[in-house]
């Protein structure tokens, strides 16, 4: 392998998985990067979220995915930085990776519009542990409720404020209107259906704008007819532990969600190249910055103009059809033959809207309610990765659907209880006995 050309992979999402999977039988080395262990397929993530699924239903790990491709070496480490002229890789190891291509797919992060100060008050849903904290603050809110005995504290324990009106936005505020009025009521003894708030925020003036008006409107009123509050045009101006103000009016809550947006990783400054206003590196209709014919940039991190000349959304199949993409150039290139342009091929935009409601625009055609729910689901399953998930989301998916269980309410990490030890328990057990005798 070490006179073959070298191909280094940053990130295992969407982009770069495609792109290594393309290159399986291809005569190169490839080196995968990734600081994590595991393929996430974020779509799913926010019915990890709201308890609907477990991390292990919508994650992989990265070994066992490409456990059959020859071609491939999987490091787990950070990329610190990218030597341009030594075509180097630098990683957080203090090792450096040697590339004849590169592919960068590096996603993207939580962006707080240069107010970072929320993310401790309002955390987003990007990775598993995003998820699981989101899972814990919403059941430990309920758990709380159920013995707090002061109305407004109890108010502010049971309202749910999710901050963006995009899929992410959508999904949620309907996936956690459903947890708290239906799944969950049922098992405490002082919450009802009717307890709950659950209020998204959006500053623009309607949800959904990356789809027409009609489905954005649908979204809406299914929403409505959820129980989800909905406020339009509305700003944030501040999120605290215990209230969030948008616009003029103060919501006392202890569960703020962020999903209003998000910024591209680092790697515009680590290629030294333009980016956009978000941090995504321009890119040219070959997907390489600044015709840097060595490098591909792909998926969320890359600012790749459409047909219309409007740059392409950060989605899962944006990202996989400009990994496949890389992957079909460095094959060319390989074999001295020329790469024609990226062409991306809009197969639908997608999002639903609790457990049987969602909003489909094919371009051609537009589908929305429950029929355009069970496109959804079957989209997704379809491409979880593993046999293994795809059989058990859809079990789950169905389940959810028949019963409106929650099968994945855990409350875990730093949110859980605290232990109480050994020691502990016997001066308990001790007082107890000598409270007796007294």
């Amino acid at each position: 392998m070490a006179s073959v050309p070298r191909v280094v992979v940053i990130g295992a999402g969407f982009g770069g998985l495609a792109a290594v999977k393309a290159l399986a039988r291809a005569p190169v080395a490839i080196t995968l990067v990734d600081q994590r262990n595991h393929h996430l397929f974020q779509p799913l993530l926010y019915q990890v979220a709201t308890a609907a699924l477990s991390p292990a239903d919508v994650a992989g790990p990265i070994r066992s995915i490409l456990r059959d491709q020859d071609n491939v070496h999987v490091v787990l480490d950070r990329v610190v930085g990218i030597d341009r002229s030594a075509r180097d890789v630098c990683l957080a190891s203090g090792k450096r990776l040697t590339y004849d291509w590169l592919i960068v797919a590096t996603g993207a992060r939580h962006s707080y519009f240069g107010r970072d100060e929320w993310a401790q008050h309002a955390p987003g849903i990007k990775s598993i542990e995003d998820a699981t904290a989101v899972r814990s603050k919403v059941l430990l809110a309920l758990e709380r409720a159920e013995t707090e005995t002061d109305k407004a504290r109890r108010d502010a324990l049971l309202t749910f404020v999710v901050i963006g009106g995009g899929p992410t936005g959508v999904e949620m505020a309907g996936a956690i209107v459903e947890l708290a009025h239906r799944s969950v009521s049922r098992d405490f003894r002082t919450i009802t259906p009717h307890c709950s708030r659950v209020i998204l925020i959006n500053l623009a003036s309607r949800l959904l704008q990356t789809f027409p008006e009609d489905l954005s409107a649908i979204a809406l009123a299914n929403l409505e007819k959820l129980g989800v509050e909905v406020r339009l045009s509305t700003p944030i101006t501040a999120i605290e532990a215990d209230h969030v103000v948008a616009g003029d009016e103060r919501i006392p809550t202890h569960t703020a969600i962020w999903a209003a947006g998000v910024q591209a990783s680092p790697a515009a400054q680590w290629l030294d190249a333009a980016a956009d206003p978000a941090g995504r590196v321009v890119v040219d209709d070959a997907l390489h910055p600044h015709g840097d014919e060595r490098i591909f940039v792909v998926g969320d991190t890359a600012c790749c103009a459409g047909p219309q000349g409007v740059a392409l959304p950060g989605t899962a199949p944006v990202a996989k059809q400009q990994g496949q993409h890389a992957a079909r150039a460095i094959r060319a290139a390989v074999a001295n033959r020329p790469a024609p342009p990226f062409h991306y091929r809009n197969f639908g935009n997608l999002a639903t809207i609790g457990r049987s409601h969602a909003v489909i625009d094919f371009g051609w055609s537009r589908v929305s309610g429950l029929l355009a729910w069970l496109i959804w689901s079957t989209a997704h399953v379809y491409f979880l990765v593993g046999f293994r998930n795809r059989l058990q989301v859809g079990a789950n998916l169905i389940w959810n659907y028949l019963t409106y269980a929650r099968h994945a309410r855990l409350i875990t990490g730093a949110h859980a209880a605290p232990a109480v030890s050994i020691s502990q328990t016997h001066d308990l057990f001790k007082g107890e006995k000598h409270d007796r005798a007294a």
